[in-house]
């Protein structure tokens, strides 16, 4: 009997998180520890969000040491639009919309072209992302999207 009801309630769990990510779209999103496409099965809980990744063990790298992370799934609760851009990362001023960059798929924009370039005078694309997706500029500059309904 207690085999039964464990099994119930695992088969409850699954398809619970399968509706979870089922509001999330991971078209070209990327696992936050390896270069491969995240898996909907495979998710941690982040900064009142989730992050995904492509495989288990992954997952177990993330829960290690998860601020070695931290610049890509700040980065991609942003690209599943779980997370979104409140004010300039940098000084916290409101967005111009002209100043709007795409980094690893995602818009940005500034309060300024100063601002603007500090990002645009980094040479690697893995530079910028740390600029604009480190913890003290995501805290700043993005916030968690509110739930419609």
């Amino acid at each position: 009997m207690i085999k039964k009801v464990f099994s119930c309630f695992a088969v409850l769990l699954v398809a619970a998180a399968t509706v979870v990510a089922a509001d999330v779209d991971l078209e070209g999103v990327k696992c936050v520890v390896a270069d491969k496409a995240a898996n909907p099965e495979k998710s941690a809980d982040y900064k009142g969000g989730k992050v995904y990744f492509c495989c288990g063990n992954c997952a177990g790298k993330f829960a290690e040491d998860s601020k070695k992370f931290a610049v890509k799934a700040n980065h991609q609760l942003v690209a599943t639009k779980q997370f979104e851009q409140k004010v300039c990362p940098f000084s916290g001023g409101d967005l111009n919309p002209e100043t709007a960059v795409k980094l690893a798929g995602v818009s940005v924009a500034f309060c300024c072209n100063n601002c603007k370039g500090k990002v645009e005078s980094a040479e690697k694309d893995a530079e910028k992302l740390e600029m604009v997706f480190s913890d003290k500029a995501f805290e700043k500059g993005f916030a968690k999207k509110k739930s419609e309904g």
